[in-house]
């Protein structure tokens, strides 16, 4: 790796990079899967609503998802080959996603194919999920001030733990998230995270990352520093690594995110959702065959 290809970082930064795509390379073919998500209709169970009022999020991003009223004049399009069922939480900090499963049945009858992200859910509710969803996201937190601060719960870490183990155990086909930077643009809880979940046990991982939003508490803040994602990225690559390891689609825009794609790249991460295009020519010029995918990144 060169320094232009890692721009920004610190010599001890670069060299865990590089470790990082080593190991990749040990374990996976050359190849950069490229997700672009057209084909998957993102919905919303309650619409522009939600419980909470999370200092990441404020509901901004429920506005950009399709309400359950409609979602039969968006699937009439015929664009759509698979679901992402979503949307506010209670304040348990859960969608009501199992109440839903006549839906979800009726959707699987026509052959699409369903990622499910529920939240705190109970051992009924899992129940009733775990055969239905092709995918269960779940956003693994476990530092109870980023959970207290950023969610504003008075759950703790161990809930997220304990449903995370009752989802696998239930054979959910359960893929966790840790949002780079969530506690306000600095990395607290995420090495926590990956420790636990290299415990319990992951079959494949994607990282999302702050985006400082308007109109939200952390509007002012900053994106994680490159320098402290690449350490991020490479101890998950060291824990994991015979696991596809995914960027996502929640992660903030500019030059930062195609600075933040390059280093995925150099990095040996296995898929980008909507890669930039310096990402692209990061990948070609080292040898990675470029594999395009139309759905969500965890189906």
């Amino acid at each position: 790796m060169t320094a232009d290809e890692l721009t920004r970082l610190s010599l001890k930064a670069r060299a865990a990079v590089e470790r990082a795509w080593n190991t990749a390379r040990s374990h996976f073919p050359p190849q950069l899967i490229c997700d672009r998500p057209g084909s998957t209709l993102a919905v919303s169970l309650t619409g522009a609503k939600c419980a909470l009022n999370c200092a990441h999020c404020g509901g901004h991003y429920l506005e950009g998802m399709t309400p359950i009223e409609k979602i039969e004049a968006a699937l009439a399009t015929g664009r759509y080959t698979s679901c992402l069922l979503s949307g506010g939480c209670t304040p348990a900090g859960k969608v009501e996603v199992a109440r839903q499963e006549k839906l979800v049945m009726r959707l699987k009858s026509r052959g699409l194919k369903i990622n499910v992200h529920a939240g705190l859910i109970s051992q009924a509710e899992i129940d009733v999920l775990a055969p239905l969803a092709d995918r269960i996201s779940f956003d693994m937190v476990t530092d109870n001030r980023t959970i207290r601060d950023v969610f504003g719960l008075t759950r703790t870490g161990d809930d997220y733990i304990d449903t995370y183990r009752r989802l696998r155990a239930a054979g959910a086909r359960v893929v966790p998230h840790i949002c780079v930077g969530l506690w306000g643009g600095q990395v607290r809880g995420e090495y926590d995270a990956l420790r636990v979940l290299a415990e319990l046990g992951a079959d494949a991982l994607v990282f999302i990352v702050l985006i400082p939003t308007p109109g939200t508490a952390f509007a002012d803040r900053q994106p994680p520093p490159l320098e402290d994602v690449a350490n991020v990225f490479a101890r998950a690559r060291e824990l994991f690594p015979r696991q596809s390891i995914n960027l996502g689609c929640m992660r903030p825009a500019g030059r930062y995110r195609a600075e933040l794609d390059t280093l995925a790249v150099a990095s040996g991460l296995n898929r980008l959702v909507n890669p930039t295009p310096p990402a692209l020519r990061l990948a070609r010029s080292l040898g990675l065959k470029l594999i395009d995918r139309k759905e969500c990144c965890v189906l």
